[in-house]
C-alpha cells in the first residue's frame, strides 16, 4: 500500500472512495473499511469505489466490499466500482463481484453478489448444449461437431476433450464455451489473481493431483480455478478439505500448473517444479569451443530446471535484468521490464542459496566464496538465439543478492534508423557522425540507452576502409570489422591507459565506453583535435550538463570548444501496451497549456496480462541534440555556467527532450504521465 488511506470526495450526488496501493494488507484493508464506514455514518449511501490507484486486492478487502454492498442496499443506497485495472477487474470477476465482460475503463458498475458452483450462471434458466455454443462461436464446423458427438456416444468421453485431441478446438475456446454454458468466468491466471491466505487452505500435493488452484477465500466461499468444472467428485473433495463452498473460475490446465510455482513458492520446493518448466537452454563454455547441453541434467536437478525456466521467461518477456534476492524470512525473483521491476516468484531462503550456487557454476565462479562480490559472464543459447548474461553478486544482510544483466543479441538495435529519433534529430545525428574528426558525446543516466546509441553509430560508420577501435567495460555486443577491447582495472588497464595505446593503433574512429575521469577526458579531447572521430558517453541529466561536466573535469574550454561536435542526450519512455490501449480527449485546460491542436487525443493502457498489468509494453527513446555552432563555441570559451548554457539553448530554439516526449504523446505512443515520470518536467 503506497499510503494507508482512502480519499473520500463528493461529486454529482455520489461519494467517491479512492483507496491507493495494495488492498491485500492489513493497513490498506483497514483504511478501506474506515472510509466506507464513514460514508454510512454520514448517510452518504450512493458510493462509488474508485479503484484506479489500487494495485492488488486480497480476500479480506473483497469481504469488506461485499459487506459494504449489503449495508448500503439495506439503507436504500448502492455500491459501485469504477476505473479498475485489468488485474483488479479480473479479481472482481473471479469472485462474482463484477459482471463478466465489463470493461475496466467504463463508468461506475454495480457490485454483484457471488454465485457459487451450484448455480448455472446468473443469466441461465436452462443450460444450453455445449456443441450449439461452439457452433455459435464459430470455432468448430458442423461436420467436426457431428463426428465428435458420434465418438462421444461410442466412447463416453467429454465432447470438448474429443475435439481438443483431434486438434479441432483449442483449450481456450473450449473454456470460453463452457463459460457461456455454465456462467463461470474464464480467466488467464497470473500473479495477483490468487491470495496466499487462500492458497494455504489446500495442500500443494492435493492441488497438483486435482489440477486446481485456490484463488480467494471470501467469507465461507473459496474461489477455485479449474479446467474441468464437471469433475464433481474432485470438487466435492476440495470442499471437504477446505471446509468451504466453492465458486469456480475456468482456467487453462497449463496456466494452473505454471501458477503452482508462484503460488506455493514460499511454502515448498518440489522436484515437480523442474518437470513443469521449459529447459531449452544450451550453456556455451567460455574457455573452449565445445557445447555443454544442460538439458540432459534437468531431469536430475530441479534447481537447474528452475534456473533455466526463469532465464527463458526473462528472455521471452524482454527483461533487461533478473534479480535474485534474499531477505530474512523469504527469497524472491524480480524481472526489470521496460525499466520497472516486477516480482515473478517467491521462494524459501534455502532454495535461494541453491540457485546462487547454480548461477556461480554457470559463470565459472567460486561457489565457496560468499563474502566478497563476484562478477562473471554466462553465455547461453535459448529459443534459437544467443544471449549473454552478466553475473554480479553482492553479500547483503539477508544473504547474497545476484543480478543477471540480460544482453539479448537479437534484441539489440544496431541501426541508427531504428533508434526512434524524430526526422530532424536523425538528420542532425548523421551529420555529426559524417564529420572526419571531433568528439560526439551521448549522455543520460544509467539505463537510458547511451551504449545502444553508440553501437548503432559505430555500425553506421563501419567499413573495410576504416579502422574502428572500441574501449569498453564490458564489451556488450561483438561486432564484425571492429577492434573491440575490454578494460581490466584489476591489472591496471584503465580507460585512459588503453586510450593512449589505442592511439598507436592507427585508428580512424575511437569509441570510448565512458569518460569517467579527468585523464580520459583530456586524452579523448586531444584525440578529437588530432584527426580522430571520438564517440563516448557521460552520465549527466541533459545535453547542457555534459558541457559543464567536461569542463569541470579540467578540460580547458578553448580545447573543448574546438573538439566538440555535439551532444546527444536521451531517455527511454515506456510505450502504451497495444493489447489494452485506450484513448480519450484531454481536458481543455491541459490542451491549452501545451498548445495541442483541436481533436488531439491522449492514450493510456488499462493493464493486461501481456504488459504485467502496467499498461505499458516496450520502450522507445526520446532525444535532444546540441550541435556545436560558432555562437556556442564563443560562449564556451568564456567558461559559462549551466544557467548561461540553458539560456543560450532556449534562445536558439533547440528542441528539448520534453518537446520530443510530448510529440510522442500526440502520436499516441506513450502517455503524459510517462513523460512526466521520466523527465520530471510537467
Amino acid at each position: 500500500m503506497t499510503q494507508a488511506v482512502a480519499r473520500i470526495n463528493n461529486f454529482g450526488g455520489l461519494t467517491y472512495v479512492a483507496p491507493a496501493g495494495s488492498l491485500a494488507d492489513e493497513a490498506g484493508e483497514s483504511a478501506l473499511a474506515e472510509a466506507i464506514d464513514t460514508c454510512v455514518r454520514s448517510n452518504r449511501i450512493g458510493v462509488v469505489l474508485d479503484l484506479e490507484r489500487v494495485a492488488l486486492l486480497g480476500g479480506r478487502a473483497l469481504e469488506i466490499i461485499l459487506e459494504a454492498n449489503t449495508k448500503l442496499r439495506a439503507l436504500g443506497g448502492s455500491l459501485e466500482y469504477a476505473h479498475a485495472s485489468a488485474l483488479v477487474r479480473d479479481v472482481l470477476v473471479a469472485n462474482g463481484i463484477a459482471a463478466i465482460g465489463v470493461a475496466s475503463d467504463s463508468g461506475p458498475q454495480p457490485v454483484h453478489s457471488p454465485v457459487h458452483r451450484g448455480a448455472e450462471g446468473p443469466q441461465s434458466t436452462a443450460r444450453r448444449r455445449l456443441g450449439d455454443i461452439l457452433l455459435e462461436m464459430g470455432v468448430v464446423s458442423k461436420d467436426q461437431l457431428s463426428a465428435a458427438i458420434a465418438a462421444q456416444v461410442a466412447g463416453g468421453k467429454h465432447l470438448g476433450r474429443i475435439l481438443i485431441q483431434r486438434e479441432q478446438l483449442s483449450e481456450a475456446d473450449l473454456l470460453l464455451g463452457l463459460s457461456r454454458q455454465t456462467g463461470f468466468p474464464y480467466l488467464e491466471l497470473r500473479p495477483g489473481l490468487y491470495d496466499p491466505q487462500a492458497i494455504s487452505l489446500i495442500p500443494e500435493q492435493t492441488a497438483r493431483r486435482l489440477k486446481v488452484l485456490p484463488m480467494f477465500k471470501v467469507h465461507n466461499r473459496l474461489t477455485l480455478a479449474t479446467a474441468n468444472p464437471m469433475a464433481i467428485p474432485d470438487l466435492d473433495e476440495i470442499e471437504s478439505v477446505a471446509g468451504c463452498t466453492l465458486r469456480l473460475v475456468l482456467s487453462r490446465e497449463n496456466d494452473i500448473e505454471q501458477a503452482f510455482v508462484n503460488a506455493y513458492g514460499e511454502d515448498k520446493f518440489s522436484v515437480e517444479l523442474g518437470e513443469n518448466l521449459p529447459t531449452d537452454i544450451t550453456l556455451i563454455e567460455q574457455a573452449a569451443a565445445d557445447v555443454d547441453a544442460i538439458d540432459a541434467l534437468a531431469s536430475g536437478s530441479p534447481i537447474i530446471s528452475l534456473v533455466n525456466g526463469l532465464i527463458q521467461r526473462a528472455v521471452r518477456d524482454g527483461a533487461s535484468d533478473i534479480h535474485f534476492e534474499c531477505f530474512r524470512d523469504r527469497a524472491g525473483v524480480r524481472f526489470r521490464i521496460d525499466g520497472i521491476l516486477y516480482e515473478v516468484m517467491t521462494l524459501r531462503t534455502n532454495i535461494h542459496t541453491a540457485i546462487v550456487s547454480r548461477l556461480k557454476v554457470m559463470a565459472k565462479l567460486d561457489i565457496a566464496e560468499r563474502r566478497l562480490p563476484q562478477d562473471g559472464r554466462i553465455q547461453i543459447k535459448t529459443q534459437g538465439r544467443g544471449v549473454d548474461l552478466r553475473f554480479s553478486s553482492l553479500l547483503g544482510v539477508g544473504g547474497e543478492k545476484v543480478v543477471l544483466r540480460v544482453l539479448d543479441n537479437n534484441q539489440s538495435i544496431l541501426d541508427v534508423e531504428k533508434l526512434g529519433m524524430l526526422p530532424h534529430n536523425l538528420q542532425l545525428f548523421k551529420k555529426l557522425l559524417g564529420r572526419s574528426y571531433g568528439l560526439v558525446l551521448a549522455t543520460g543516466p544509467t539505463g537510458s540507452g547511451k551504449t545502444t546509441t553508440l553501437y548503432a553509430a559505430v555500425n553506421f560508420l563501419k567499413g573495410v576502409e576504416k579502422n574502428i577501435v572500441t574501449i569498453e567495460d564490458p564489451v556488450e555486443y561483438q561486432m564484425d570489422i571492429i577492434n573491440q577491447n575490454q578494460v581490466n582495472d584489476a591489472i591496471g588497464l584503465s580507460f585512459a591507459r588503453m586510450l593512449r595505446h589505442v592511439l598507436r593503433q592507427d585508428p580512424d574512429i575511437i569509441m570510448v565506453g565512458e569518460i569517467r575521469d579527468q585523464e580520459t577526458a583530456r586524452i579523448a579531447v586531444q584525440s578529437a583535435l588530432t584527426g580522430h572521430l571520438v564517440l563516448s558517453t557521460l552520465h549527466t541529466n541533459d545535453a547542457v550538463g555534459a558541457l559543464v561536466r567536461i569542463m569541470d573535469m579540467g578540460v580547458e574550454p578553448y580545447l573543448l570548444s574546438s573538439a566538440l561536435l555535439g551532444v546527444v542526450a536521451q531517455r527511454l519512455l515506456r510505450q502504451v501496451c497495444p493489447s489494452c490501449k485506450t484513448t480519450s480527449l484531454p481536458p481543455p485546460e491541459l490542451a491549452a497549456q501545451y498548445g495541442w491542436p483541436e481533436g488531439a487525443r491522449l492514450t493510456r493502457g488499462r493493464g493486461c496480462k501481456a504488459c504485467y498489468d502496467s499498461g505499458y509494453r516496450g520502450r522507445m527513446a526520446i532525444h535532444e541534440i546540441i550541435e556545436t555552432t560558432e555562437d556556442l563555441q564563443r560562449l564556451m570559451i568564456k567558461r559559462p555556467t549551466k544557467d548561461d548554457l540553458q539560456a543560450f539553448v532556449r534562445q536558439s530554439h533547440m528542441a528539448s527532450m520534453f518537446d520530443d516526449g510530448m510529440q510522442r504523446v500526440l502520436e499516441g505512443r506513450t502517455s503524459l504521465e510517462e513523460v512526466s515520470r521520466v523527465i520530471h518536467a510537467v
